[in-house]
């Protein structure tokens, strides 16, 4: 029977061929100024990484992508069973499963949800965002840019681990001080650069992306923590002099791609190291009726030795955007500090009184 269907589909894709039939190319919706229209929003959940495994290929098979989603998709409802309410605290530096999800007893893996499937482009099931270098690894770092990790780091107190970036804001210390806590972990800038530029997977929750866009500027909301990127379209950048959180953003049309050119960037966020002089330059194109195809090109001479680029596709949603409150008014951190205070006081008694 399968002989038989396989023959079917071989001569009507013939006849198709001979009568002169092609698909139909994708129409872009547009907007009234007649630019194409990106609005929407968009889940940017994936379980492809930044940067691929040493010595893999770009791309993976079907079956392969399959075998790997349905180990993640069993992890995942092993997690969201019900953990029992008088259960014991993990032991002293977590329980040894790593991050958040329960390393010091954080957020179990129900609250969770850092994607369940490749992402594809093209047609292809890709193992990277980053396109280049062709390894899909981003550039060594440069002498200097190892140097300046290396000093700050070093430093009692640093702008750099109150960073959004992974690598900076993990840095010993960081949680021993209510002066020194990331930014990511006060809520105050979403951490892991998921609001950009450039605009990554968090790998962990709140992973959708609403485009606003007018003649004249384009929102870019981030669902976690609320970020927000406004892109002014024809431009120019502010002055040097001035520098923003998440950079200053001017955008053009080249064709039906919205490219977006990212500067001004201030000394605290820090992408991957990187310095406030870093050019983050985007490229957003419609590449169907329920996605985007998101580009990146990231500059920074003085962190890595050439620029490297990265892509991956933004699938559109119904999903809604509700509102992150994460830490209104921040009562844990009295809580925490508060703690801390009656462990010292019952401490030194202790200590009295065994003198």
């Amino acid at each position: 029977m399968r002989n038989h269907l396989f023959v079917l589909a071989a001569a009507l894709g013939l006849a198709a061929g001979l009568s002169g039939q092609t698909a139909k190319p994708y129409a872009v919706p547009r907007m009234a100024d007649g630019h194409p229209n990106l609005q929407g929003t968009f889940d940017l959940a994936t379980m492809t990484p930044v940067e691929r495994t040493r010595g893999t290929s770009a791309t993976m098979t079907k079956e392969q992508a399959k075998k790997l989603e349905t180990a993640a998709a069993a992890r995942t409802a092993q997690q969201d069973q019900a953990i029992a309410g008088d259960r014991t605290a993990p032991p002293k530096g977590g329980d040894g499963s790593g991050g958040a999800a329960g390393n010091v007893g954080g957020y179990n893996g129900g609250w969770l949800d850092p994607g369940s499937s490749y992402n594809v482009v093209d047609g292809q099931i890709r193992t990277s965002l980053v396109i280049d270098p062709p390894d899909g690894r981003v550039p060594a770092y440069t002498a200097d840019a190892q140097k300046r990790m290396s000093g700050l780091r070093a430093r009692p107190t640093s702008d750099a681990t109150e960073s959004n970036d992974p690598g900076l804001e993990r840095m010993p210390g960081s949680y021993d001080d209510p002066e020194r806590r990331p930014l990511g972990e006060r809520c105050l800038l979403g951490f892991g650069s998921t609001a950009g530029p450039p605009a990554l997977p968090d790998y962990f929750y709140n992973n959708l992306h609403q485009i606003v866009q007018t003649r004249d500027s384009i929102m870019i909301l981030t669902e976690m923590v609320h970020d927000v990127r406004i892109v002014r379209m024809n431009s120019t950048h502010i002055p040097s002099t001035i520098r923003k959180w998440l950079g200053d953003s001017i955008g053009h049309w080249e064709g039906d791609s919205l490219v977006v050119e990212t500067t001004n960037f201030n000394d605290k966020t820090r992408f991957r190291g990187a310095t406030e002089n870093m050019k983050v330059t985007e490229r957003f194109t419609r590449s169907g009726p329920k996605e985007l195809l998101y580009r990146f090109t990231i500059e920074d001479p003085a962190t890595w030795a050439k620029p490297w680029s990265g892509e991956y596709t933004w699938p559109a949603t119904d999903a809604h955007i509700y509102e992150y409150a994460c830490h209104e008014a921040n009562y844990a951190m009295g809580g925490i500090l508060s703690g801390a205070r009656l462990r010292e006081k019952e401490e030194a008694e202790a200590k009295a009184g065994k003198n």
